[in-house]
C-alpha cells in the first residue's frame, strides 16, 4: 500500500495533480525549441541538441542531429524537395503560416514554400534541421488548433529521409544520359 502523506510521495503527487489541473483547464505543456539558438559548445545545447555549423553565416547553433523520434533506417532513395517534401509543406505548413501569409505563426524571417533563400528571408533549404526537429523529433508542428492536416507517418518518414539526405532539389538527371 503507497502512502501519499510520506514526504516522498508529496512532491511526486502535487506534481500529478499540477498536471491534471493544467489538462483541465486547457493548458498546453510545451518544451522549449532550441533549433537555431547560438552556442559555443556541447553544454550550450541541451538533449537531444548538439552544437555545430550547420547553417551558413549562422556560426554555431543548437541543431537535432537524428534525434530521438527519428524514422527506421533511412532507405531507399533520398525524396526531393520538387517531388515529395514540397506538396507536404503545402498542405500542412504553407497556407496560414509559413508562406505568402504568415498570420499563424508572425514569422517573416523563413517561408516553406520556397526552397533557396530570397534575400534575408530562409527557405526551405535552410531550414531542413527545422522542419526535421519540429515534424519528426518533437512532433510540435503543425501546432494543433489552426485546422491543419497533421503528416501522416509516412509523410514524416519522407521529410525524415530529405532532411538528412542533404535536402535536395529536385531529381537531376545522371551526365550520361542513364
Amino acid at each position: 500500500m503507497v502512502v501519499l502523506n510520506s514526504p516522498t510521495m508529496k512532491p511526486f503527487s502535487l506534481s500529478i495533480l499540477g498536471l491534471c489541473a493544467a489538462a483541465l483547464a486547457g493548458c498546453v505543456l510545451e518544451a522549449p525549441d532550441f533549433t537555431g539558438k547560438s552556442c559555443e559548445t556541447a553544454v550550450d545545447c541541451p538533449e537531444p541538441y548538439t552544437c555545430v555549423a550547420a547553417r551558413p553565416g549562422a556560426g554555431r547553433t543548437c541543431e537535432v542531429l537524428n534525434g530521438p523520434g527519428t524514422s527506421g533506417p533511412n532507405t531507399g532513395p533520398v525524396p526531393t524537395w520538387c517531388k515529395d517534401i514540397q506538396p507536404i509543406l503545402a498542405a500542412n505548413c504553407v497556407s496560414a503560416c509559413h508562406g505568402a501569409t504568415t498570420s499563424g505563426s508572425g514569422r517573416t524571417d523563413f517561408r516553406l514554400d520556397r526552397y533557396e533563400m530570397e534575400g534575408d528571408v530562409a527557405g526551405a533549404k535552410l531550414m531542413a534541421p527545422r522542419i526535421h526537429a519540429r515534424t519528426v523529433t518533437f512532433r510540435t508542428m503543425p501546432p494543433q488548433g489552426l485546422g491543419l492536416p497533421e503528416p501522416t507517418e509516412a509523410e514524416r518518414a519522407l521529410i525524415d529521409r530529405w532532411a538528412s539526405g542533404g535536402a535536395p532539389l529536385c531529381d537531376t538527371p545522371s551526365l550520361d544520359g542513364g
